[in-house]
């Protein structure tokens, strides 16, 4: 008689120790991730901050960094790899910094004068012609001062330098680990096992009493009867209750497989056609560092993120893999005066307004922001909803950089005034419905 109470008692406590063990599992790998979440890979804590370049200002560094990213990546490392160019490691050793500065403004120029390094320089690498750039004389030093400063640091102490937005290693939008679909799915697992672990314990205490009872002598002729008697699934079946229970539960899971088709027409998360040109996003945004800017030309300074045209890609294909099948696709386009007809994969409705020169320019909103982390993409995926709801939830969130612009003088007074929290988007109007509908 003990033994069965205390073997009843354990298995009742199974799904409670279950639960514990989840709950403590999901709570650990939390901190874990919290611990971890504070040192990013080159952040400062993670290693000092590299050097100045010989004493350069970190500000002009900076500036020649945004520069050299934009402008010259596309056919110059900052190492001794030659890409269209040559390597740029040590180059402030090899020249000076008027013969750069002559080489970088106009470089025909230089080489019409019958300087011999321009010359030489020329010859060396197929004639190629660099083109010219109209960058001030601080902007130039800028450059120079970026490529010394890279130079000189040590490859171990230099942070990842990719395309400029989300952190290595991090993730945004709505698939990341902190999501909340995320928790929520999870929620629905342990729901769903906790439910099967009681239903085995019933099962199990059922058992357990059942044989307990039947050792006992003292059961009136019903009692043994009843506990005799089988179950009868075939009533259990034809029960009223239970043909109700299962037409609820008919009903209601149709209604929401209903409403979530509904609530996701339009919506193209994940969407990743195929192109008429297998352009990898990991090989040239990622591995060589080509700046967004240097094909989506407009990202910066109008509504819309414009296609490149093939003039674009014929910059460097016009020298690099021209055998290649794809880069053929290419050459005949241009040879036939027929545009690339790539496949569009983000798409927004007639109804609704998107600047992208407000976001990226004035908002300063990197690309992996809404694209997620395009630099790693074989083939580009629509990687947020881009649904309202996701816009509003950013406007919400997002505080607004009003420093050194006038325009929010006021604005920030009022908003101090009448609120303690930060100023948002959504402090500025960013939630009224005539900012994207008009």
């Amino acid at each position: 008689m003990i033994s069965c109470k205390k073997r009843a008692k354990s298995t009742f406590l199974l799904p409670f120790i279950f639960i514990f063990f989840v709950v403590s599992s999901a709570f650990a790998q939390e901190t874990a991730q919290v611990g971890t979440a504070g040192v990013t890979p080159g952040s400062a804590e993670a290693a000092p901050a590299a050097g100045g370049g010989g004493g350069a200002d970190a500000a002009v560094i900076d500036a020649g960094s945004t520069l050299f990213k934009n402008n010259c990546a596309q056919c110059h490392a900052v190492t001794a790899e030659v890409v269209v160019g040559p390597g740029l490691k040590d180059v402030h050793k090899r020249r000076s910094q008027s013969w750069l500065q002559k080489w970088i403004k106009n470089s025909s120029a230089l080489i019409q004068s019958g300087d011999k390094d321009a010359v030489a320089v020329y010859n060396e690498y197929a004639k190629q012609q660099m083109p010219s750039f109209a960058f001030s004389d601080d902007e130039l030093n800028a450059i120079i001062a970026y490529i010394k400063q890279e130079s000189e640091s040590a490859a171990t102490d230099m942070a990842p330098s990719g395309v400029p937005g989300a952190e290595a290693g991090a993730q945004v939008g709505t698939n990341a680990p902190d999501a909340v679909g995320g928790y929520v799915d999870m929620l629905l697992i342990v729901l769903v096992v906790v439910l099967i672990v009681l239903v085995i314990t019933l099962l199990i205490i059922a058992s357990v009493l059942k044989n307990y009872l039947k050792n006992k002598t003292d059961l009136t002729g019903a009692e043994q009867e009843m506990l005799e008697r089988r179950t009868n699934f075939a009533n259990i079946y034809k029960s009223k209750a239970v043909r109700v229970i299962v037409g609820l539960i008919f009903i209601v899971v149709l209604v929401d497989i209903s409403i979530d088709k509904v609530m996701g027409v339009g919506i193209q998360q994940g969407y990743a056609p195929r192109q008429p040109i297998a352009f990898s996003h990991k090989l040239h945004a990622g591995d060589h560092q080509i700046n967004c800017n240097y094909c989506h030309t407009s990202v910066y300074k109008s509504e819309k993120a414009n296609i490149p045209s093939a003039n674009i890609c014929m910059n460097c294909h016009s020298q690099i893999k021209k055998e290649s099948p794809e880069i053929q696709k290419i050459y005949r386009a241009i040879e036939n005066n027929k545009p690339i007809e790539w496949v569009r994969v983000h798409n927004l409705p007639e109804l609704a307004y998107f600047n992208h020169s407000q976001h990226t320019k004035v908002g300063g909103v990197e690309c992996q922001t809404c694209h997620g982390p395009i630099e790693t993409m074989e083939v580009v995926a629509q990687y947020s909803p881009l649904t309202m709801g996701w816009c509003i939830d950013c406007h919400r969130n997002t505080p607004l950089n009003t420093e050194g612009n006038a325009y929010y003088d006021n604005l920030v007074k009022l908003h101090e005034k009448q609120s303690k929290g930060a100023f948002i988007v959504a402090s500025n109007g960013g939630t009224e419905c005539s900012k994207c509908h008009y």
